[in-house]
């Protein structure tokens, strides 16, 4: 084998794809409620999307950032008025990695701090001080170690108060609903209180949306239910629905300066055209309505099955936990009954992250097959 190897594999390889359906190169028929990671949001291979991508590379798939490219200026204007982030400006690169990475970079810079203060079970990439700030120590390389970053547990005002009365933390780096880590999720009282303390000691609150923004959770960002305002707010996944895409909303607070964040990929004309249209359709099918429409549908069927001992998360970010590891169950579900889930940190968990195009009638065929599963 020439591919490093490093993932571990299902022996399937799907060749297409159309809304929430992926098929292999058995033509077998797999309903997709993983998303790929939460990446596909407005379905595979979707008709303007595809239209509108094929018509850009068309004319000009990319060129470097030291020319104009007015999609980006459009990108950034559509994307601050749907998600009604007023107040902030966008930098534009990559992945949810590169976000962060960047996001934790530009608050170093602005605070002349070096030392971050992360939580229990985060995940925030796997690049330098994004890993660092990762509570995975099977993924930390010694050379990531330099980055000084300090866990908390999630919910524990008391000890970020502490953490941060040392006054040498740059910023707060938060998923405001965990993924890999089990989609834990504390109360507004502390996510608000978390705002209030970054403010008072003069540290940069980062909101990590790359699983949870552009829609999943049925706001357009998961922090909005708080009722917060983070200083930079860092996105990719959905934004792209499948396109590699990245970027950070930043605060108007935080001044910019010539060459003070630079990439060579990100905000390509294909990554422009590819977000904008994601934005579009989401707009134009109400499909954060739908996230919480089918989302309310998913609990109520989930009532049916007493092996379900509690369901977390919001909108179409969600998990099943059990009092037995899942990972037998996830694979019957892909072998036995063609559908796709995903898996967590916390063994006991399934995870639910399909298109926002989703239906009852997937929910049910979901609930069918673990009801087959459990009996």
């Amino acid at each position: 084998m020439s591919l490093f190897n490093v993932y571990p594999l299902f022996d399937i390889t799907p060749i297409k794809a159309k809304d929430v359906y992926v098929y292999d190169n058995k033509n077998i028929e797999y309903l997709d409620l993983y998303g790929g990671h939460a990446v596909i949001s407005i379905g595979h291979s979707h008709p303007k999307y595809v239209k509108n991508i094929s018509n850009q590379i068309s004319k000009l798939g990319f060129y470097s950032n030291s020319i104009k490219n007015p999609l980006q200026e459009k990108l950034a204007k559509q994307l601050i008025a749907q998600s009604n982030s007023n107040g902030y400006s966008l930098f534009l690169c990559n992945s949810g990695a590169e976000a962060n990475e960047n996001g934790l970079k530009l608050a170093s810079f602005h605070t002349g701090k070096k030392k971050v203060l992360s939580f229990k079970n985060s995940f925030h990439g796997r690049t330098s001080a994004a890993v660092a700030a990762t509570d995975n120590q099977k993924i930390i390389a010694p050379i990531n170690l330099q980055q000084d970053v300090e866990f908390i547990d999630l919910g524990d005002l008391i000890a970020v108060e502490k953490a941060l009365q040392k006054k040498d933390i740059c910023a707060v780096i938060i998923e405001c609903i965990q993924g890999v880590g089990g989609l834990n999720e504390s109360t507004i009282e502390f996510y608000q209180g978390l705002e209030t303390l970054c403010k008072k000691y003069k540290t940069l609150l980062i909101a990590d949306e790359v699983q949870s923004g552009f829609g999943r959770t049925g706001d357009f960002f998961a922090f909005q239910k708080h009722q917060i305002s983070p200083d930079i707010i860092s996105m990719a996944k959905g934004m792209g629905n499948g396109f590699p895409i990245g970027g950070i909303l930043i605060s108007d607070n935080i001044k910019s300066s010539k060459g003070l964040l630079g990439t060579t990929f990100g905000g390509n004309h294909l990554a422009c055209i590819a977000s904008l249209t994601v934005l579009e359709v989401i707009e134009q099918e109400n499909l954060l309505n739908n996230a919480v429409e089918m989302s309310a549908y998913f609990l109520e069927k989930s009532k049916s099955l007493s092996q379900i001992k509690n369901v977390k998360g919001r909108g179409l970010m969600l998990g099943l936990e059990f009092d037995f590891p899942i990972a037998e169950l996830r694979k019957n579900l892909i072998f036995e009954h063609h559908i796709f889930t995903g898996s967590a940190k916390n063994p006991n968990l399934l995870r639910i992250l399909p298109p926002l195009t989703i239906k009852k009638k997937h929910i049910n065929n979901f609930f069918n097959a673990l009801n087959k599963e459990l009996s």
